[in-house]
């Protein structure tokens, strides 16, 4: 994205937390939607310098971010990350749940319990925690103006067809495509929109060698990258899809 950022009322747009956007597919939404005039919070887990690095990128366009540290899996972290959100972007427009991990590449029969608890709550009970939250600031029901959801899921919860190792993660994808579109009926009322995006393989220092090998497959024939992911969600939380929700839009170059 080059050039400056809208830095005009349309900051009046306000704010949007981004989970998991220190690095690759959170990070490239987050510069989108900030140089759209959006306040984002840069969420991330661990990595505090990646997503320092983001908002010195954001500001250093003229655009609003902040970096939260929470663990989307900790209802006490996200309630303080919608806090410190509140009080220094204003009133939530719009929430990304990005956040997620591949969890333990291992076959079914030699998964650990303890790493498949904490994927399953790393990328199922983390954005329905987040989307809670989000719920209770946006929604018409809690005086809220209404807003946006969208959750990153993966085109392997369509098809899975990669290599072995990541039925667990897979399992969590399709989770989130079910629950985006349940959550849909239940909120539409109240003025949120609530859809999910399946990526297909997107070029990030985290794809190991055989899943890219997988974008060879596809007809297009090359990774997607993190920006046309960013586009989507642009597009999604924008009044262009004022009428999308319950929605699956997969971005896989038609893998």
């Amino acid at each position: 994205m080059g050039g400056g950022y809208v830095t005009t009322a349309v900051r009046e747009k306000g704010a949007v937390i981004v989970t998991g956007a220190s690095r690759g597919i959170g990070a490239a939404i987050a510069q989108r939607l900030a140089g759209e005039g959006f306040g984002v919070v840069v969420n991330y887990a661990a990595d505090a310098d990646g997503a320092e690095s983001v908002v010195s990128a954001i500001t250093g366009k003229g655009g609003r971010a902040v970096a939260v540290h929470a663990d989307v899996a900790s209802e006490t972290d996200v309630e303080a990350m919608f806090s410190r959100a509140r009080e220094e972007m204003g009133p939530l427009t719009a929430l990304v749940n990005n956040a997620g991990g591949a969890g333990e590449r291992a076959r079914v029969d030699e998964q650990h319990e303890t790493e498949l608890n904490r994927l399953m709550h790393v990328n199922v009970v983390g954005p329905i925690l987040c989307a809670k939250h989000a719920v209770r600031a946006m929604s018409t029901a809690h005086g809220g103006k209404g807003g946006s959801i969208v959750t990153i899921a993966s085109v392997a919860a369509q098809a899975p067809h990669g290599p072995t190792g990541l039925v667990p993660y897979e399992a969590t994808k399709g989770a989130l495509v079910t629950f985006a579109r349940s959550l849909s009926n239940e909120v539409a009322p109240e003025g949120i929109r609530s859809n999910s995006v399946s990526p297909g393989v997107i070029e990030t220092a985290l794809v190991p060698p055989d899943v890219r090998d997988l974008a060879k497959q596809t007809p297009m024939g090359r990774m997607g990258q993190p920006d046309e992911i960013a586009a989507t969600v642009s597009w999604l939380i924008s009044p262009e899809a004022s009428y999308v929700t319950g929605s699956d839009i997969t971005v896989s170059g038609g893998f």
